[in-house]
């Protein structure tokens, strides 16, 4: 899944807000993590493999850059913890005996790389969020007919809807209750403030 909305960032962070962040030391335990998932299917991996599943396993929310998973398979293999093997025409990598006992040893930091991914792909794909990724999803469909199709005018009011919306929203947010224009037992109020 390459972001729950088409723009590959985490699931549940919108393009202006990125979900969750790796931290220092997080591509060490991540490639170790990669590797050593790789070795239980008995698959070879590269770096550039590595990157992908990273990426994979993050649902697109952490693509760490070849200038830092390179730089961190070499140190893994001056450590003794990977080795590379080149025999197959291309550079794969493999967990040292030792590298097998460091990632026993340490489960629990590696499945705690994940975690906020995981925490994230949850609370995007379960419970209400499902409901708002329907509606988001139909209004996305809505809104790219009008910019692809639409008249100015037409594209004007939209921006008018939108921002509206967007200030809906944010009072939700802030007050904790939905400005829906309905009442409590979801008939329509009146327009003129009296209830």
């Amino acid at each position: 899944m390459q972001g729950l909305l088409g723009w590959g960032g985490a699931p549940g962070a919108t393009p202006s807000s990125p979900g969750p962040r790796a931290k220092r030391g997080d591509v060490r335990l991540a490639i170790l993590s990669v590797v050593a998932e790789a070795a239980r299917r008995e698959e070879p991996i590269n770096g550039y493999q590595v990157i992908q599943q990273i990426a994979e396993r993050s649902d697109g929310a952490w693509r760490p850059s070849p200038g830092s998973v390179y730089p961190t398979i070499q140190q893994l293999q001056d450590e003794g913890l990977v080795e590379a093997d080149d025999a197959r025409g291309r550079r794969t990598l493999q967990l040292t005996a030792e590298g097998q006992a460091y990632v026993a040893a340490h489960t629990a930091d590696l499945d705690a790389v994940w975690a906020p991914y995981e925490r994230a792909t949850q609370r995007a794909t379960t419970g209400t969020s499902g409901d708002l990724k329907s509606e988001i999803g139909q209004m996305m469909s809505a809104v790219w007919q009008i910019v692809t199709q639409g008249s100015d005018a037409q594209r004007k009011a939209a921006i008018g809807v939108l921002v509206d919306t967007r200030r809906a929203l944010y009072g939700i947010l802030a007050d904790g209750a939905a400005p829906t224009g309905r009442g409590p037992d979801g008939a329509d109020e009146p327009d003129d403030g009296s209830l």
